[in-house]
């Protein structure tokens, strides 16, 4: 009996299996790409936009790099980093104590110098007088002479000794020579700094630059930059300023190539009109550069485009339960959709996969 009731079980499960699948067969769309919707576009008018995108970092138009005239310790630091200076502004001032002993030490040279230039010049009217009234020899009256315009020019190398010294002194305190905001301040107070000469590059006490002019600078490869045009207007995208909307526009293009993170490019730098007060130098920036525009143009998906013979492309359009292959012209395209200026008609079914081109006509 327990064997009689496991085959009729047996053979429950295999009927009702069998009707299972015949119903789920009936409900299945139709194979092929004529008989499935979801592998089927239609021609559809729309604007396309064609840009590329292109990431780079804020910087700064013109960023100065403020050195000393003199050398010496550093006195006190007037200024930190992202403080806003103005132009005249007391930056550094750098001691002072060895120049003011060289000035008093100038200054005592001068008055020893005048010392000597009046007592020549006694001497040497006198010397005249005599030399008039041939009491003395030529070569007497000529020595004369010769010390009192050497004491003269003791005396103007003192002076301008005493103006070197001076100007020093005035270049102890650093001053601003425009306004800025100050990005880095590399040096401490009582810090020994070297003067920058022709010699050699100085020491860098700060880092000013004028944020309301900022740059995006990108590199930019051989075959995208061929599309840049100077004075190009292009949108702007900070990841961390969500919110803000930025316009820029190419203000440089590099005229040759250089190498970057081993990858050949051009240097591009776009410059920011209207740059938000929170966006700052380093900041990476996504820039989009529009290149071409088609409005109100008949278009498929760019998925349902292929490759004709040579370099022609082709479009399968929907024939009742076939296909007509057929021949178009693009125009713009972008990542998702490209323009039709011949071969279809608006409206028309177009497959996003390739038939078997045993089923399809040709057009």
């Amino acid at each position: 009996m327990k064997k009689i009731f496991v085959i009729a079980l047996v053979i429950v499960l295999a009927v009702g299996g069998t009707w299972y699948y015949r119903a789920h067969q009936a409900q299945a769309p139709k194979s092929g790409p004529a008989g499935n919707d979801r592998l089927i576009a239609r021609a559809e008018k729309r604007d396309i936009d064609f840009s590329i995108e292109i990431s780079g970092d804020v910087t700064p138009l013109a960023v100065l790099d403020v050195k000393p005239e003199v050398g010496g310790k550093i006195k006190e630091l007037h200024v930190e980093p992202g403080q806003v200076v103005k132009e005249g502004e007391v930056l550094v001032e750098i001691d002072d104590t060895d120049l003011l002993t060289e000035k008093e030490s100038v200054l005592t040279e001068i008055d020893g110098a005048k010392l000597s230039v009046d007592k020549t010049q006694k001497n040497f009217v006198r010397g005249k007088e005599l030399f008039d009234a041939r009491l003395i020899s030529r070569e007497a009256y000529d020595n004369l002479e010769s010390d009192y315009e050497m004491a003269k020019n003791g005396l103007l190398k003192a002076q301008r000794k005493l103006q070197i010294t001076e100007d020093k002194l005035s270049k102890t305190k650093v001053l601003a020579t425009s306004e800025g905001t100050v990005l880095t301040v590399p040096v401490t107070d009582g810090q020994v700094v070297i003067a920058a000469a022709s010699v050699n590059n100085g020491t860098t006490l700060m880092t000013i630059a004028d944020l309301s002019k900022l740059l995006v600078d990108t590199q930019v490869n051989q075959v995208d930059v061929a599309r840049l045009e100077l004075n190009k207007q292009v949108k702007l995208r900070v990841e961390s300023l969500k919110d803000v909307q930025m316009e820029a526009r190419i203000w440089r293009i590099a005229p040759i190539a250089t190498v970057k993170n081993a990858v050949k490019g051009f240097n591009v730098q776009a410059l920011i009109e209207n740059p938000n007060p929170r966006l700052r130098p380093g900041m990476t920036v996504n820039m989009t550069v529009p290149i071409a525009r088609a409005e109100d143009a008949v278009s498929v998906p760019i998925s349902a485009i292929f490759k004709g013979e040579g370099n022609s492309k082709i479009v399968y359009v929907r024939a009742g339960e076939t296909s007509q292959r057929r021949q178009v012209k693009i125009g713009v395209s972008n990542f998702d959709y490209a323009q039709i200026l011949n071969g279809i008609n608006e409206g028309e079914e177009i497959l996003l996969i390739e038939p078997d081109r045993s089923g399809q006509k040709k057009s």
